[in-house]
Order: structure tokens, then sequence, then C-alpha cells
């Protein structure tokens, strides 16, 4: 008897329900208890959708992130919050992006805005967590109340309830001290917390937990093995049965750790770590719970139930009881339900399951170990006729694409000449100040941007319409720039619903939802295209909305891109091929925008890589394969232009001082890079690598509503001119004004501006 369970549930809603209520909350346009009573319903909705299971996971609801929500379950809030009045929620939000809701802030001047936590990418994923910060004074104390809350509700509607936590280990790994005090000194002031935590929920009569350690499948040193040893012989009391979650990747040398740990139960990636399951099974204990994950959490094909039941039926004999099964982690990486795509080619949508579906194929796999595949032949059945038309599929394979992706060489990446002459003749051509400044490249995208996108795809506005009304926006961002003063302006991308998509929906190979909305942090969330088959550009996608930009200024206009590395990594892809196959063939379909851009006299062009990092395998010994491969996608797509173009590109919220060898052998002229949040640390990489060319260390925080000052902007920049020579410094935002109000921008770039100037004198 195989059990069902899952490891988490999508927390934003079919419909962004919960994105719509934090921000009517954050703008102080609905109470508190609107907002909480908008979480309760989205508990209860997304339960009824998993009562089918075995096990349904409670706490994995949250209104931000669920790191952040174990920070202030174990009491670690930041020295900076700590004396805030009101409720425990508005200090949760003061964490997560500065501030609560205006109406919560009224109450005294002092709490308009506080510096909001750092912010960066949950292992390998686009979901952003707020890091969680530590010092050698940093002590805990138990706060179980969000958590005994969700699961009061969750037992007053008959929900079998396993809670959800993130595991010690995996929450001192995640964060980072702010002195040069060790984490790991700090588990023993933790684990009495967590223990405090399982008793209480065992006085609630919870049997199961399952404890999140998705640091088992890095690289661990001896210290933060034996971490592991020592946190869960401490918690190993009896009261409640633990089951170990581990996912996103294999667990390798950490293997043995894992299976020895005493711990009821342990959940392993079976998409990423099948190969591992035979060990796995030796080495557990004869009374332990082995949970598969054997369907793909992070993507949108249906499983091959066939090949599944293949596999999993000797293994259920095996172990009987003993056997879960469950998708590879949680679903909150996926959208929530297929059925809402009515819209979405047939012959695609036919081969896709979203998280709704994804259940409902756990339940088929379930039923037919525990019962027989005669009780879901019509299910197995149809399941089969859908992959296999998948792969037989003429639209999925382009032979001329396959052609060109042949033809690539090293001199296709090979810009004409090296950096220090080609920043010279770009000097000449565009005769900019000391500290240049610009912005990263989109503006607010307002209210009326959003009702003319709208009403075209309703059909309501002619396209003429829908041009006129971009560019009356286009129009109002460029002489925003001009009184500001900014020195090399942007368009704003007011034709472009999102980074990647706006992309991929005029690329050959991409399909696209309606409704595939996931979450990348907080309210914010994105729609990933569908990468299905072979890439190609048909026409130019972005020439023309530049070229009238460019014609209502002399200054600089940038030519903004996305590039390949991101469009894969923020995009559904297709994965029966290497992403490397797919990622050259989005670098030959830019490279020929670039080429074109420039053919249109754009002499900055700035070719977005802000998902560089998060692709990186999570153990690395794994990294340089794939950085050679991403490193060499973006100079294909750069480097086929003259000296005198000025090539920018730019990352964002993510670690990159140990790549930084691998971002500078980009060879982009300039690079725009978060550092706000994180107070310039990425300059510490500055120490012991010389960065050859120029860079714009991003020196406010766009995701924050708060508005930096000019003396703050001028301390970041000086702190920034220590390791880097000022000529060759950039001023700007850490990245997109996209999801900021014009009243919260035109303030910040001013004082950026100021700040400019103030460099500029004082040089």
């Amino acid at each position: 008897m195989a059990f069902t369970h899952n490891l988490g549930f999508p927390r934003i809603g079919a419909k962004r329900e919960l994105k719509f209520a934090l921000e009517s909350y954050w703008k102080g346009q609905s109470s508190r208890e609107e907002l909480k009573a908008v979480g309760a319903q989205l508990r209860q909705r997304h339960w009824e959708n998993q009562a089918g299971l075995d096990h349904v996971p409670v706490g994995d609801f949250s209104f931000y992130d669920q790191v952040l929500d174990i920070s202030f379950t174990v009491g670690n809030l930041p020295e900076r919050v700590r004396g805030f009045h009101g409720d425990a929620l508005d200090n949760y939000f003061r964490v997560a992006r500065g501030r609560s809701a205006e109406s919560a802030e009224e109450h005294a001047a002092c709490c308009g805005g506080v510096a909001a936590g750092e912010m960066t990418k949950w292992f390998d994923t686009n979901y952003h967590y707020i890091v969680p910060e530590f010092s050698a004074a940093t002590e805990f104390s138990l706060d179980a109340s969000r958590l005994l809350e969700q699961l009061a509700q969750a037992r007053s509607l008959g929900v079998k309830a396993k809670p959800v936590l993130i595991g010690p280990v995996t929450y001192l790994w995640l964060g980072k001290a702010k002195d040069d005090s060790d984490r790991l000194a700090l588990l023993p002031r933790l684990l009495p917390v967590y223990a405090a935590l399982l008793a209480e929920l065992a006085k609630q009569g919870v049997e199961w937990v399952q404890i999140d350690e998705p640091a088992l499948v890095t690289e661990l040193d001896c210290d933060w093995q034996k971490a592991f040893q020592t946190a869960y012989t401490a918690l190993n009391t009896g009261k409640v049965k633990l089951l170990l979650a581990s996912y996103f990747g294999q667990l390798q040398d950490n293997l043995p750790l894992a299976c020895q740990l005493p711990v009821q139960g342990l959940h392993i990636d079976a998409i990423n770590a099948r190969a591992e399951v035979d060990r796995v099974l030796a080495q557990l204990a004869a009374d332990q719970v082995l949970s598969l994950g054997v369907i793909n959490g992070r993507n949108i094909w249906k499983t091959d139930l066939s090949s599944a039941l293949d596999w999993l039926e000797p293994i259920s004999r095996q172990l009987g009881e003993r056997l879960w099964i469950a998708p590879s982690c949680s679903l909150l990486h996926v959208p929530v339900d297929l059925d809402s795509e009515q819209k979405l080619d047939g012959d695609i949508r036919s081969w896709l399951a979203f998280a709704l579906q994804k259940l409902d194929e756990l339940t088929v796999l379930a039923t037919a170990l525990n019962t027989g595949r005669d009780a879901v032949r019509s299910e197995l059945s149809a399941n089969q006729a859908a992959i296999a038309a998948r792969c037989a599929s003429p639209r999925v394979n382009n032979p001329a694409v396959k052609a060109a992706l042949g033809k690539i060489d090293a001199a296709l990446g090979q810009r004409g000449s090296v950096y220090a002459q080609r920043a010279a003749k770009q000097a000449q051509l565009l005769k900019l100040p000391a500290y240049p400044t610009t912005t990263i490249g989109s503006f607010p995208q307002t209210a009326e941007i959003r009702q003319a996108r709208s009403q075209f795809k309703s059909g309501a506005l002619d396209e003429a319409g829908y041009q006129a009304a971009m560019q009356a926006e286009i129009a109002r961002s460029v002489r925003e720039q001009e009184a500001l003063g900014l020195d090399v302006l942007v368009h704003g991308e007011a034709e472009r619903n999102d980074m990647v998509e706006y992309f991929g929906e005029q690329l050959d190979g991409y399909a696209f939802s309606q409704f595939g909305w996931v979450q990348s942090y907080g309210s914010r969330c994105v729609k990933p295209p569908i990468l299905f088959g072979d890439i190609s550009r048909p026409k130019a996608m972005t020439v023309e909305w530049i070229r009238y930009a460019q014609s209502l200024t002399a200054k600089p206009m940038k030519g903004m891109l996305t590039g390949p590395v991101t469009i894969l990594n923020w995009s559904f892809v297709r994965d029966d091929q290497p992403r490397s196959v797919s990622c050259y063939q989005l670098a030959l379909a830019i490279r020929a925008e670039v080429l074109d851009l420039e053919k249109a006299g754009v002499r900055v062009i700035q070719i977005d890589e802000a998902a560089l990092r998060e692709g990186l395998p999570l153990r690395k010994s794994q990294w340089q394969e794939y950085l050679n491969w991403a490193v060499e996608s973006f100079r294909i797509t750069s480097n086929g232009v003259r000296d005198e173009t000025q090539v920018h590109t730019h990352m964002c919220y993510s670690e990159f001082n140990d790549i930084i060898k691998s971002i500078a052998d980009m060879d982009a002229d300039v690079i725009t890079i978060e550092t706000s949040r994180s107070d310039m640390e990425l300059l510490d990489a500055f120490d012991n690598f010389n960065y050859p060319n120029e860079i714009g260390p991003g020196v406010y925080d766009i995701h924050s509503p708060n508005i930096p000052t000019q003396e703050h902007i001028v301390q970041l920049m000086r702190k920034a001119a220590e390791r880097i020579p000022a000529e060759r410094l950039w001023v700007n935002p850490d990245c997109g004004l996209k999801t900021r109000a014009w009243a919260e921008v035109i303030p910040a770039l001013t004082n950026m501006v100021a700040a400019a100037k103030t460099l500029r004198e004082t040089a």
C-alpha cells in the first residue's frame, strides 16, 4: 500500500488572489483582517484541492516567503525592526520589503521605512527568499502562532495535516552572518527552539512533520555534515515522526549521512536522483519510510506514467506501506490549474500538467500500485498517447535550426578588439561624463499601460491604437529621463508584459499560457513561457520601438534585450534535449536582434542575464560545464557588433562573488549588478580579482518603496571607488523599475542623479 503526499502547494491562488490582496493591503486600501481572510480562504481551497492525498502539507502557505516565516517562528528578527509597534504581520512586511501598509506606518514618522532584508534565489530556482541575518549575539525564541493558527484551521476542516518546516541546518546554511561569526556556532541555541516547536505540534496531535533540508543536495564539509547528525539526534524525541525532505538534486556524498539520520522517513527527489534510489533502499533502516518524488515539481510536462510504474512497482512490492510517493519538491514552482487554459494550443496543452494535474498523476500512480494497472487503464492509455504524440510532433524539431547550430564556431563569440581598445572608441562616440547615470531598462507599468494591453488582447483596441498608446508611454519615459538629467536613456519597455514572455511570444518554438502564473517573490508573479520546440526568430522584435525612442532624444538610447541564459532559465524548458542546446538556439535568435539594432543606429545595447547564476548546478564540481556553455551563449549573442557599439549586461539578486571570473569572461563593456540590499557585498570579489571592464553597482533597492537619499548613494559609490577605478564606474538602480510607481521613481532617480553630480565634483 503506497501512500501519497505533497511537499507544498502554490500559495498565490489560481487567479493570483494573494498578489492582489497583498498589494491592496500595502497601499492601505484594505485592512489587515481582510488580508488574513484571503489567506484563510486560499488555504482552505488548496487543502480541498489536495483532499485525496494521505498526508496534506500545512504551513506551506506564506504571506511573503517561507524562509522569512521560519525567521519569525524562531524569533530571529533583525535588530532594526525589534522596536516597532503594531501587529506582527506589519513587522514581517518591514523585513520583507522595508515597510508594511501605508496606514500601518502612520502611527509614527520613525516607522516610515527600514532596510529590507537581503533577497536572493532559492537554490537554483527563480523563487527569491529573504536571507536570515545572524551575528555572534543572535538568540532564538519560539513563536509558533503562525503555524498553530494554520494547523487549527486545517484540523477544523478535517485536513489530514502534515506540518512543513524548513530544517534547522538548512536555515543556518541559507543565512548570512553580519559579523565574522560562525553560523554553525548558533546551532546549540537554535535546536531547543525547534525541539519546543515539535513538542508543541505533538501536543496538537500531529503524527508526522515534514522537515525540509535541501542543503543535503549541496556540497557540505565535515562541520556541516556533523551539524546534521547533531541536529537530528537532538530532535529525535519520539514525540512526532519526522519526514526529512531533500530535493532539487542528488545526495551524492551526503547519501550515507541522510540514510543514517535518526528520522522516521526520508524524501528524495527521484526526478534528479533516481539513480540513487537503490543505494538508499540498501541503507535505510527496516522501519523507515521512503518517500520518492516521482512527479516533476519544477516543470510542466506530463509524467510518463507507464514508465514510472515500470520502475516503481518492484519498489512498492519491496517496501509495502513504507513507500510514499509525491512530487519531487513543492509545487510552488508550477502554475495551479491547466484546466483554466482554454486558449492554449490543443496539441501542446495535451502534453502539460500543472499543479492540480500533477496531483491527479500522483493519484493514478498510487491507484495502479495499490490495486493494479487495470483500475486506471484508460488514464494510462491517454497518458501514453500524449507522451507519444509529443515525441513524434514535427512542431518540436526544426531541421533548419539544427543546421544553424552545426555552424557555430569559436569566432562567433569573439569581439573584434579587446576591451581597452573598444572603450576608447566608445568614449569618443558617446562622450559620457564621469560616473555616467542610467537605469536598468523598465519604467512603471501604469494602469494606462495595462489597460491598453488588455484592450489590445481582447480586440477592443486595434494595432494602430495600441502602438500609439505605447509610443505615448515611451515618450513620457524619455521626457522624464531628460528632465532628470540621466546620461544614457531607456525607452521604458511599456510594450513588454515581461522581460522573458515578451521575447518568447515572438520566437518560434514557444507557447504561452493565460493563467500560468508562479510566484517569484512576495506579490511578484511571472508567467514563464513554454519552450516546447526548436527556437528561431521570424522577424525583428524590438527595433521599431527603440528606433522611435531614439528619435525623441539626442542622448544615447539603450536597446533592451533579454539574454539567452535568462530566457532559458525563466522558461519552462523542454526536457527532451540538453539545456545547453536550447540555450545556443536562443543565442542565435537574440544575436540576430542585436545585429538589427546596430544596423538601426543603436549604439548602446543591453543584454540582460539576470538569471545567469540561478542556472548553476547546486554542486560546485558541476559548475564549470554550465558556465562554459552559458558564457559562450552570451558571447555568441553579443559579440557580432562593431567596437564602437557598447554592450551592457545586467544581473540581479544572486551571489556572484564566486563566479566573478566567468562574469568577466562574458566580456560585456558594462555590467550593472545588484549590490544595494547586500550593502555592496559584491565588491568583496574585487579584493582578489581585477575586474577589467566597466561596472554599475546598483545603488538603491527598487523592490522596496523606500526612497534612497543622495547621501546614502554617494556613500555606496565611494565605497565602490575604493575597489574599482572611478573612471570605470556607473551609477544606476539595482534592477528595473516596472514594479514601482512614478511617485517613487522620480524622487529616487532625482537623488541618484544628484549623487552622481556630487561624485563628479568631488572626484
